[in-house]
């Protein structure tokens, strides 16, 4: 069984998410064209500027590929990647994905310099992560069958639905890689790490 997870490389952090897989034991893949998509296991959307990224998958003809592929794969989506993962943005520069029922709300934690780091309570371990949030949407309008996976001030943080996580803050900057082991043990893959 082929465990090796995409990581879509048009713009933003991609490359630090290809060193947590790393760092666990899994390969991944960074994804520019559809046909690299071919043999993954599953897809990471990383964080970077979502309205740049939504042209950019227009402009690659990666929208309706990353559509059909997250169908049947799971997806990881972060900061930027997380807005592109909902059904409704509240920037209409952002064509969303709409793989997960909820509403993301840009720089909903402040601009750039409002960047922070914070624990944040996770739903499937007793040990706080430190998050860094920068830029970071908000998440909003959830669906009833989203659970929230993390939380910050009773605010949800991380979500997800069957194979498919979204989250605020940016796990990939930390050498902290319970987030990216979590997901990857969601789904029934061969991974071995």
């Amino acid at each position: 069984m082929n465990n090796t997870v995409g990581v879509l490389a048009l713009q933003g952090a991609y490359q630090k998410h290809v060193e947590s897989l790393s760092s666990l034991g899994v390969g991944s893949r960074l994804i520019r064209r559809a046909s690299e998509l071919n043999g993954c296991c599953a897809l990471i959307l990383p964080g970077g500027e979502s309205t740049t990224i939504s042209l950019l998958l227009q402009k690659n003809d990666l929208y309706s590929p990353i559509k059909t592929f997250a169908e049947n794969h799971p997806v990881l989506g972060v900061c930027a990647g997380m807005i592109l993962m909902a059904s409704d943005v509240d920037d209409e520069r952002v064509t969303p994905l709409g793989l997960l029922p909820f509403r993301a709300s840009r720089n909903f934690y402040g601009r750039q310099m409002h960047s922070f780091s914070a624990d944040v309570t996770l739903d499937f371990d007793d040990r706080p992560f430190n998050a860094p949030f920068i830029r970071a949407p908000g998440i909003e309008k959830l669906s009833p069958e989203i659970t929230r996976l993390a939380t910050l001030n009773n605010n949800a943080v991380m979500i997800g639905m069957g194979d498919h996580i979204a989250l605020s803050f940016h796990p990939e900057l930390t050498d902290d890689t319970r987030i990216h082991a979590y997901w990857l043990n969601r789904f029934e893959r061969a991974m071995y790490y």
